[in-house]
């Protein structure tokens, strides 16, 4: 069988979005929602397999990004153990529809408070629930994927521009952490236009380690970030909780995509988080 097209589980979420807005050919990508929407299939995979099957037949890559994040919990009461169920039934059904690719979105918050730069071949210890959920998805789906005999790549996504606490989650009363130095905490992070990319490419590949992190190398400054945007901000002392850095080592993903040479800095995510607002809720 010619397989070609992508399918995109999970594509009315806020990443799902960020994807398609850039995702560089349209008719390449379709989409899944739970809820009715414009560009999007509709049905609950939990329970329709039957339609699951049937959207992923054909397909050569599948992503998914169905799943419960905190604030999704927060504000349905859904389980992070729904996170497991929904990577099982997505591999179940690639594995019968013989998919050559599955992609299962995970976080970095699977690797808790460790400061990095964070291998994916570490010793994960989460400290979140959240966090915890994902590495359990991780594992079951590792286990089931070994016994159907399906390929699979856990994504441990971190920051993402927009999608995050700080550009996404600003206030105009935001305070951040700042340590001794007058610096503030440093994380990974990508943009959207740059994530849209990198799924897209990962998506051709043919051979794909079990676990990829993903993010532009290197880091930024929380308060560079702010910055960059002309949000305001203020400071407050650090506690002794705060991790000053938190670095997602991204050897394994440079060796399959390559990045612009800024793609990591505080003014180029600033510019892929406009660019999608821009494309989503007009000029701002």
């Amino acid at each position: 069988m010619k397989r070609s097209g992508v399918l995109l589980l999970g594509a009315a979420g806020r990443l799902g979005r960020m994807i398609r807005a850039f995702w560089p050919d349209s008719t390449d990508l379709a989409c899944q929602s739970r809820a009715p929407g414009p560009g999007v299939v509709s049905f609950d995979p939990l329970h329709d397999s039957d339609r699951l099957a049937a959207a992923m037949r054909g397909r050569r890559a599948v992503v998914c990004l169905s799943g419960v994040t905190p604030a999704h919990a927060a504000a349905t009461g859904d389980p992070f153990s729904l996170n497991t169920d929904l990577a099982l039934a997505a591999l179940n059904a690639a594995a019968g529809a013989g998919v050559p690719r599955l992609m299962l979105a995970s976080s970095a918050a699977v690797y808790g408070a460790a400061g990095g730069p964070l291998a994916e071949d570490m010793l994960c210890a989460p400290v979140s629930d959240y966090g915890r959920a994902k590495l359990q998805m991780e594992q079951a789906a590792a286990a089931l994927a070994k016994d159907r005999e399906q390929p699979v790549t856990m994504l441990r996504i971190g920051n993402v521009a927009g999608a995050d606490a700080i550009l996404g989650g600003w206030r105009a009363d935001m305070r951040l952490d700042t340590l001794p130095d007058g610096s503030t905490p440093e994380r990974s992070y990508i943009g959207p236009k740059t994530l849209a990319a990198v799924v897209h490419r990962l998506c051709l590949l043919d051979d794909l380690p079990e676990i990829l992190n993903v993010a532009a190398p290197g880091t930024v400054a929380m308060g560079d970030l702010l910055d960059a945007a002309g949000l305001r901000w203020s400071s407050r002392a650090a506690g002794p909780a705060t991790i000053g850095k938190v670095q997602l080592q991204t050897r394994r993903l440079e060796n399959l995509v390559e990045f612009a040479p800024n793609a990591g800095t505080a003014e180029s995510l600033v510019a892929e988080w406009r660019a999608y607002r821009a494309r989503t809720d007009g000029p701002q």
